[in-house]
């Protein structure tokens, strides 16, 4: 048990601490399967398969995801850090909207943008995250592209360990080198920059 307040940013993000295997499927809004996604930050077919490190310290957070099955191989880490209570995530790149984590009680966290403007507008995928049960969680995403929901996300995820400190055995990546990457950077939001 962490010395974290019950149902606090800080006592979900280490109740979630460790190395996970997701497995994702993507649906219409009305809750039909989708084979594909072009529209998403990382396109490709559905379902999929990801490990997912999450690493907390109490103050950094790194959250690396690494495409296992069905999608070709690639790593997205992203990082952030507590401020005032919330997670508050590092720059999504150039005029990006500010991304937090923030606490639905416990076992309960959102992240998503802390307002609603002009970047929101062109891309926002909010993450519901739901601890399950021991070892268990849902995340649950809707995209939103130009200020439109045009599909949704569902990861059933089980954990692994509550290690990350090394490469799992599955990871494509191979045994060697750091399980996080450096941090992801996109440019759709570069033309509000001035």
């Amino acid at each position: 048990m962490s010395d974290y307040p019950a149902g606090s940013v800080q006592a979900n993000l280490d109740l979630l601490r460790g190395t996970w295997h997701d497995r994702i499927e993507l649906f219409e809004l009305d809750g039909r399967e989708l084979s594909t996604d072009g529209l998403a930050g990382s396109p490709g077919e559905s379902p999929f398969e990801n490990l997912v490190y999450i690493d907390f310290d109490g103050e950094r957070l790194r959250l690396t995801n690494v495409h296992i099955r069905g999608r070709p191989m690639s790593a997205k880490t992203f990082t952030g850090r507590m401020r005032d209570g919330l997670l508050v995530f590092d720059p999504l790149g150039p005029g990006a909207y500010e991304n937090i984590g923030m606490s639905g009680g416990a076992g309960i966290l959102t992240f998503s943008a802390r307002a609603l403007g002009r970047a929101a507008g062109i891309y926002v995928e909010p993450d519901f995250i739901v601890v399950t049960g021991d070892g268990e969680r849902i995340r649950h995403t809707v995209l939103y592209r130009d200020g439109v929901a045009v599909r949704t996300l569902t990861a059933r995820g089980r954990r692994l360990t509550r290690r990350c400190d090394a490469r799992h055995e599955r990871d494509p990546r191979g045994p060697a080198g750091p399980v996080h990457e450096e941090p992801f950077k996109a440019n759709i939001w570069s033309s509000l920059v001035d």
